[in-house]
């Protein structure tokens, strides 16, 4: 059965499921095999619970009296890639903008403030929670339905030609990349990697001639995109944002102050007429001034998107995070400023950069370790501890083994740096100290469980 076939049988039972627990009548289960599970195990369980078929890429074994099932059972070569297929051609019976964003660092972020930004105006589908790898996205388009204007489907990579199999399912007509960075450098293997794989989106939009939308500030993402074009002989629209004066920017902002949540202000610049807008403020619900960057995107895409000046600043100035990313949660005793959803080593030092610029104190940083870099993960860690230490904060718990190595090359050690191996022992200490009318800064890989630690502070 082809892809085209298995489509209208889609139509006819729209709604697929991957999970055994859950088998909605009539409802299409397909069976997916992974490292610690195989999927094609419980396919003839999901039809006994009221799937009206499974898709499956070994055939079960079915019970003696029940031979009636295997009309029901289809086999394909690989279900994961059936699942990609499938969700294609969904994605291509609308006929609407697809934004696809991907990048090292504020992804998750700027999704949702793109789609605050549309909101206003449009009816949006974005992708939720972190559905954005070879599962997620497919999950995220099957979302789609008639009702829906603009779709935002978030893309993340930890190897290399993982965003290349994402663009070819979602098949993005504009997108952006937030930035590239040291991140994930075990499955990468360089950061020359990180940029080639997250250029896959770059790739697939110049190809196709659709519009992209570039930070004109940030280098590796210009040398990307000029790279791209002169490659692929083609001149997609560019959009151009960031904080420069450079001519070519189309909405340009700067940081007005971060006391502690962001202000910035912002205007639309015309190339050839100059600046076309007077400067307007906003004063955020964000920790940290390289939130500017993810700010300034969802404004440029909101403004090629016709949403009104007046709208796009109701929605950012509005926008509240609630995914335990650049969060000030007030607690009875202390200020947290919560990041504790992942970290690599360029996002790990902007958290700091701006702890530091902060205007509050005492100041407390609790800082989990950067997973995934390899050989690498010394010298990067080593960075850290030499940023902690121009920093001076008041205190600094560190937790994990890789930070523990970094300090040891440390003669001496500074006194207010205390190591935990885990969050269990940072748990202990918070009993026992009892920190209050702090300012902590948490932030490490989701690996840690530092999102455990706000409700014990």
């Amino acid at each position: 059965m082809d892809i085209k076939e298995l489509y209208k049988l889609y139509q006819q039972h729209p709604q697929i499921t991957t999970d055994s627990r859950n088998c909605p009548q009539d409802s299409i289960f397909l069976a997916l095999k992974g490292e610690s599970f195989d999927g094609n195990q419980y396919a003839v369980q999901a039809l006994e619970k009221g799937c009206a078929y499974a898709i499956v890429e070994t055939s079960p074994n079915i019970p003696e009296g029940e031979e009636g099932l295997a009309d029901r059972i289809i086999l394909v070569d690989n279900s994961l890639q059936t699942f990609k297929d499938l969700a294609r051609e969904h994605r291509r019976q609308f006929d609407i903008p697809v934004i696809g964003i991907t990048g090292t660092n504020g992804k998750t972020t700027t999704k949702e403030l793109i789609r605050a930004v549309l909101s206003e105006c449009y009816n949006v589908m974005a992708t939720e929670g972190n559905f954005n790898n070879d599962v997620g996205v497919p999950k995220t388009l099957f979302r789609l339905n008639k009702d829906h204007d603009i779709a935002v489907v978030e893309m993340g990579a930890s190897h290399p030609g993982d965003i290349k199999t994402l663009v070819e399912s979602a098949e993005p007509n504009c997108g952006l990349i937030t930035n590239v960075g040291r991140a994930h450098l075990q499955g990468f293997g360089s950061f020359e990697g990180v940029c080639k794989t997250k250029g896959e989106l770059y790739d697939f939009l110049c190809a196709h001639d659709s519009p992209v939308f570039v930070n004109r500030d940030n280098e590796h993402l210009m040398q990307m995109i000029n790279e791209k074009l002169t490659a692929n002989g083609q001149k997609p629209d560019l959009y151009f944002y960031g904080q420069s004066d450079s001519d070519d920017i189309l909405i340009r902002g700067e940081v007005v102050s971060c006391a502690p949540f962001l202000k910035f202000r912002w205007r639309e610049q015309d190339a050839d007429a100059g600046y076309t807008s007077e400067w307007m403020e906003v004063q955020t619900h964000l920790i940290g001034a390289y939130n500017l960057d993810n700010m300034l995107a969802a404004i440029t895409i909101g403004y090629v998107n016709n949403v009104p000046f007046e709208q796009i600043n109701h929605a950012l100035e509005n926008y509240v995070p609630t995914n335990n990313r650049s969060q000030l949660t007030e607690t009875a005793t202390n200020h947290l400023i919560v990041d504790a959803y992942n970290a690599n080593p360029t996002s790990m030092k902007a958290a700091i950069d701006n702890f530091r610029m902060m205007k509050v104190s005492p100041k407390m940083a609790i800082l989990g370790k950067m997973g995934e870099l390899g050989d690498v993960a010394l010298e990067e860690h080593q960075k850290i501890i030499a940023l902690l230490q121009e920093a001076h904060f008041d205190e600094v718990w560190l937790v994990g083994q890789e930070f523990e190595q970094a300090v040891s090359h440390l003669s001496p050690a500074p006194s207010s740096f205390i190591l935990f191996r885990d969050v269990n022992e940072v748990k202990a200490a918070i009993a026992q100290k009892q920190p209050q009318g702090k300012y902590i800064l948490i932030k490490g890989s989701n690996s840690v469980k530092l999102y455990e630690l706000p409700s014990l502070l």
